[in-house]
């Protein structure tokens, strides 16, 4: 199973970067066309991405939401989900032009972690992991969104008017409507999964918060976005100001997951 696994993360990297390079194309081009083969490969790869996830589940015998591996490609998995539903909904394809890359460099990283399934470490073994890790990775995949319709957002005004990217970006005004709700998503299960976090630390440790590092990381990230949210409801408010917070709370984000780890070793770092 787990070499099912293997082979089905090699196609899955193959899509993404497929659907990477037509939306350049997309862009490059201005032919829709290969807008809608880059959705193909994109919606592709996530079928696959959900089949690998499911392998190694399987292959494992838990839910695969303990380690670096895993939660790497759940996050890149949420991103290419949210990702799709935003450009679906919204008929915004050139929201895949920016989030391609990012999904990308999220299972690239995962691919260099080590996917050899270990035991379980006691403070894991309970049914608070699936609720705690699973809100966790929609949260971050809604601050990925959130991030690139920003990076959008910022470069919007920067663009020429008239002709392809008027007529595939939205207006500003949409824009950040799009990412406030976006981000409302990620901090509703940013919410939820720090909550979920305290009932199980209070379970296992006998405390529902210790101030470890990835703990502590993850309430600045949820202050930001808090900020951002304030911002974006106050009247009078530049909406880039806004649009610069969402910014900052995905670098906060991917520093609470990928350098706490590094750097600040906790209670989490078996994550």
């Amino acid at each position: 199973m787990l070499q099912i696994e293997n082979t089905l993360l090699t196609l899955v990297m193959i899509l993404y970067f497929a659907a990477m390079v037509l939306y350049f194309i997309f862009v490059a081009a201005k032919k829709d066309v290969f807008s809608t083969f880059a959705l193909i490969a994109q919606s592709a790869g996530l079928a696959l991405h959900t089949a690998t996830l499911i392998c190694r589940g399987i292959g494992a015998g838990r839910f695969p939401l303990t380690n670096q591996y895993e939660f790497a490609t759940s996050f890149a998995w949420a991103l290419c989900l949210v990702s799709l539903i935003f450009i679906l909904k919204y008929k915004f394809r050139v929201l895949g032009v920016f989030a391609a890359p990012l999904i990308l460099l999220i299972i690239g990283y995962a691919a260099m972690q080590s996917r050899e399934v270990r035991e379980v470490m006691p403070a894991l073994r309970s049914s608070w992991l699936v609720f705690h890790v699973s809100t966790a990775i929609i949260a971050y995949g809604g601050f990925g969104v959130a991030f690139v319709l920003s990076v959008i957002y910022l470069l919007r005004e920067k663009m020429k008017e008239g002709g392809f990217f008027d007529e595939h970006i939205p207006a500003k005004e949409k824009l950040d409507l799009i990412s406030y709700r976006s981000v409302s998503l990620g901090i509703l299960f940013l919410t939820l999964t720090i909550l979920t976090g305290a009932i199980w630390a209070e379970q296992a440790w006998g405390s529902y918060w210790s101030w470890d590092p990835k703990e502590t990381w993850s309430l600045v990230t949820w202050i930001i976005y808090a900020v951002y949210l304030h911002l974006r409801l106050r009247r009078g408010v530049n909406a880039k100001a806004a649009a610069v917070f969402a910014v900052i709370g995905f670098i906060c984000v991917i520093f609470t997951y990928i350098g706490v780890n590094t750097f600040l070793p906790g209670l989490h770092s078996y994550k």
